[in-house]
C-alpha cells in the first residue's frame, strides 16, 4: 500500500510540475477553497493556536489572518511538489539571499556556522542554500516511516549539494567533520514540539506557555560555532527572500538560555508582523507546562 501511494504521489508531482506556473497557482486556489471551506483541515487547531496567540485581536482580525495563512498552505503545497523537478536557476531566482557575506567572511575566519530558522514562509526552499555558499551544508531531518518517501525527500535535500542528517545524530555529524577540518552550515529548525521526556526548558511565545529543544544552545555552546538566524519572507506568490543575521559570534560567552530566548522572541517578532506565513496548523501547544 505505501508503495503505491508513493508512485501515485510520485506520477501526480511530476505531473503538476509540467504545467505552467500560473495553472500550478490556479489549482492551489482551488485548494485553499477545499481545504478551508470544505474539509476545514485542521481548522480548530489553527483558530485555537491564533486566539491563545492574539487574545488582543479581535474574531475578525483573526479570521482574516487565518484565510491568508491557508492560502499561503495551499501555495506551500504546490511549491513542495515543484521544488523537487526544479533548476539550479529557478530556485537561485525564486528565494534570494541577503547578507550573505555574513557566511563568506565566517568562512573566511575558518569558523563553521549554525543557523536557526523557523516554520516561517517556506523552510523546505532551504535546501538551495549550497548553491550560494562555502560551507558544507547539513540539513537536520526527521525520518520518514515510508521509506520511499524518506529516500525521495532526502534525494531532494542533497540536489544542490546539501547533506541530509537524522535529528539524531547530528551532533555526531558536526564533530565528524570538525575532526576532519571539514566547515559546516548547520540549519535548525526552532519551533519544533519537543516529546514530553525532551522538555527541560519552558518560555513564553506567542502569549503561551512553550517548551523550546535546548539542542541549539548546547550543540552552539559544545563547538563555540557563530549562530545566525534565517529570516524568510515572502515577497509575492512563489518568491522570497531571505536575510542572514548575526546573533552570537561566541556562544561558549553566553549565559545560560540567553541564546534560546533570543531566537525564539526574534521568531515570535516576524510572526507578529506577519502572521499569516507562520505554520499554525502545527500542534505546537499539545503539552502544558506543569504546575
Amino acid at each position: 500500500m505505501q508503495k503505491t501511494f508513493f508512485y501515485i504521489f510520485y506520477i501526480f508531482s511530476w505531473l503538476l510540475s509540467l504545467l505552467p506556473l500560473r495553472i500550478q497557482y490556479f489549482i492551489a486556489d482551488l485548494l485553499y477553497f477545499i481545504l478551508y471551506y470544505i474539509i476545514s483541515y485542521r481548522k480548530k487547531v489553527v483558530y485555537t493556536n491564533l486566539k491563545n496567540s492574539f487574545p488582543e485581536k479581535s474574531e475578525k482580525e483573526r479570521e482574516s489572518i487565518a484565510k491568508k495563512f491557508y492560502r499561503h498552505l495551499s501555495e506551500l503545497f504546490i511549491e513542495n511538489i515543484y521544488i523537487h523537478f526544479i533548476k539550479e536557476k529557478e530556485i537561485l531566482k525564486r528565494v534570494k539571499f541577503t547578507n550573505i557575506e555574513v557566511l563568506n567572511n565566517y568562512y573566511e575566519q575558518n569558523k563553521s556556522v549554525i543557523a536557526i530558522l523557523g516554520h516561517y514562509g517556506n523552510w523546505e526552499l532551504y535546501f538551495g542554500m549550497p548553491l550560494i555558499t562555502k560551507h558544507i551544508n547539513i540539513g537536520i531531518y526527521k525520518e520518514l516511516s515510508n521509506k520511499l518517501f524518506d529516500i525521495f525527500f532526502k534525494k531532494t535535500r542533497k540536489k544542490f549539494g546539501g547533506v541530509p542528517v537524522e535529528m539524531h545524530n547530528t551532533v555526531r555529524a558536526i564533530i565528524r567533520y570538525a575532526k576532519e577540518k571539514k566547515l559546516t552550515f548547520t540549519g535548525f529548525i526552532s519551533d519544533q514540539t519537543p516529546t514530553k521526556s525532551e522538555i527541560h526548558y519552558w518560555t513564553k511565545f506567542l502569549n503561551q506557555d512553550t517548551p523550546i529543544f535546548l539542542g541549539v544552545e548546547k550543540i552552539a555552546k559544545k563547538t563555540n560555532q557563530p549562530v545566525v538566524y534565517l529570516n524568510m519572507q515572502k515577497i509575492k506568490r512563489g518568491y522570497y527572500q531571505v536575510e542572514i543575521i548575526k546573533l552570537f559570534e561566541n556562544p561558549k560567552d553566553t549565559k545560560e538560555y540567553e541564546i534560546t530566548e533570543k531566537h525564539v522572541k526574534l521568531l515570535e517578532h516576524f510572526i507578529k508582523e506577519k502572521p499569516e506565513y507562520w505554520l499554525w496548523s502545527h500542534r505546537r501547544w499539545k503539552h502544558k507546562k506543569p504546575e
